[in-house]
């Protein structure tokens, strides 16, 4: 079958960019994933980005680790330097991408409650590092050309990686329960729902700006907690207070901490349709592969 795009993934070796790169494949597409490897000095990344009809920029540290400020410098410069590095690889292209697809997070929003969420409409830049981290990222994003859709993530749900994964062995054995009391909102997103959005916004080019990739019903960070132990058959009981979170992960313990309530409006508003809208049926799906 002919290749409907030919589409070039930075960052495409982790755990998004391993599952993306497998799901356009399956749609037809003919998909190049790169690593950490695009932004070394002997790396001829423009070769790699000519001719091909999307880049999807995915490249950056994970948050999920302890923070030190040497740490904190090397997420921020994941984000901002390799994104230079692109616009200089960008500017020296004679057939450069005619799509761009950058990735973001939710952390860029103020935090807020389940009560009060927010959408793409809310131009606010929340307090602390991870507004900071997702600002200085997304202005290094606009930089690029042709000017890129920004998909801001919200936590991503896979067995292959990311949160859930560390959280399993835990609520496996029964030692689940609310992180920091709880109480804080949690914006998800089912891995399959992340890839389906993606190939909606590929289906559809006149879409453009800012989209939240995030199913649509939020919830608290004890809700979720109770569905995952429900899914697994465990109790929920074994509270982890917040000191125990910063002696942890310093202070990327805001990352369990930060409430984030978000909204994906424009992708509803566009007609996007979600498979794994509520928790439960997320949480079900992916404990039975």
């Amino acid at each position: 079958m002919k290749a409907v795009m030919n589409i070039i993934i930075l960052g495409g070796t982790g755990f998004v960019g391993t599952y993306l790169q497998s799901y356009l494949r399956q749609q037809g597409h003919a998909v190049v994933a790169l690593g950490r490897e695009a932004f070394t000095p002997e790396f001829d990344l423009t070769a790699h980005l000519e001719n091909q009809d999307l880049l999807i920029m995915l490249a950056g540290e994970n948050v999920g680790q302890r923070w030190n400020a040497q740490y904190k410098k090397a997420l921020l410069e994941s984000r901002t330097l390799t994104n230079q590095a692109l616009k200089q690889a960008l500017e020296t292209c004679q057939n450069p991408p005619k799509r761009i697809f950058s990735a973001s997070a939710v952390g860029i929003y103020p935090q807020n409650g389940i009560q009060t969420p927010v959408d793409e409409s809310c131009t606010q830049v929340g307090e602390g590092f991870l507004g900071e981290l997702g600002q200085q990222w997304e202005a290094a994003s606009l930089q690029l050309s042709p000017q890129p859709v920004v998909m801001r993530f919200g936590v991503v749900l896979g067995t292959n990686g990311g949160a859930l994964q560390k959280m399993l062995p835990a609520f496996k054995l029964g030692l689940g329960g609310p992180v920091a009391g709880g109480a804080q909102a949690f914006s998800w997103i089912h891995i399959e729902d992340l890839a389906r959005a993606v190939g909606f916004l590929i289906m559809h080019p006149e879409l453009s700006g800012i989209f939240n990739l995030t199913a649509p019903n939020p919830l608290s960070n004890r809700d979720f907690g109770q569905a995952l132990a429900d899914a697994l058959h465990r109790p929920f009981w074994l509270p982890m207070p917040r000191w125990m979170l910063s002696l942890m992960f310093g202070e990327g313990a805001q990352v369990l901490t930060h409430s984030s309530a978000v909204i994906p409006q424009r992708l509803i508003a566009a007609g996007f349709q979600f498979d794994y809208p509520e928790i439960k049926t997320a949480l079900t799906d992916l404990l039975d592969k």
